[in-house]
């Protein structure tokens, strides 16, 4: 299993949410670059990055940032947030991203999914966020009747390898992933699954490797000091050949 640490982009600043609620943005760090650096030195190898302006306007807005992450970083860099053509793939992922989130799209716009995926393949990843098992969109502002595991299956047939799974009521509470939709949602698709959401502190990790997953993204643990990054990712290796 693989650990991708966690920087959300806010008016340009790192910051984190509870609950998706954009007004509870916490600033956590100074630079998403120097904090880039560290995850680097810690033996990261992958690094989860979202806009957050642009989830919430459906548009790039902090691009510049990404693209510097992904260039000067040495990490892969996983970007999504208002990521809703194949212009705004095609910058990303000409610019030295490895791989871009589609979110609301897989929602609003299936075809788009597909499109992206026929050109680009592995480097296109779809992000599933719900609330009790609803899918939500537009950076959590919108609330669909689509069930996760239903949307991770169509996502599945138009060739998506792999899925975010967020639990929008674990994101940022430290109160631990939700392991029983992770376990039904890697259980009902082939895809990769990554977790994200609720990351408390390295039993955590332990939980979630032990559920088969591709990956675990941690945010607000590591920012909190609960969680080390470097035990964390020397953890998710272990009895593994990832």
């Amino acid at each position: 299993m693989i650990i991708l640490p966690a920087i959300d982009i806010k008016g340009g600043h790192c910051v984190r949410l509870y609950q998706g609620d954009f007004g509870t943005a916490e600033k956590v760090a100074d630079s998403p670059y120097t904090t880039a650096a560290s995850f680097k030195e810690a033996g990261a190898e992958w690094i989860h990055m979202v806009d957050l302006d642009g989830a919430k306007e459906a548009k790039r807005i902090n691009q510049e940032i990404f693209v510097k992450v992904a260039r000067e970083s040495g990490l892969k860099v996983e970007v999504g947030g208002g990521i809703r053509t194949m212009e705004a793939v095609e910058y990303y992922l000409e610019r030295g991203v490895s791989r871009v989130i589609l979110g609301s799209a897989a929602v609003k716009d299936p075809a788009f999914v597909k499109e992206a995926v026929h050109a680009c393949g592995e480097r296109i990843a779809v992000g599933i966020d719900a609330k009790n098992g609803r899918v939500s969109c537009d950076g959590w502002l919108d609330d669909s009747d689509v069930d996760y595991i239903e949307l991770a299956k169509r996502m599945e047939q138009v060739g998506v390898r792999c899925i975010i799974y967020t639990d929008i009521s674990k994101d940022g509470t430290l109160a631990g992933p939700n392991l029983e939709q992770l376990d039904r949602i890697n259980r009902a698709v082939s895809c990769d699954i990554i977790a994200s959401g609720g990351i408390s502190g390295i039993e955590d990790i332990r939980a979630t490797r032990s559920l088969g997953l591709y990956g675990t993204i941690c945010g607000k643990a590591l920012y909190a000091g609960k969680l080390d990054l470097r035990e964390a990712i020397e953890t998710a290796k272990e009895g593994t050949s990832c």
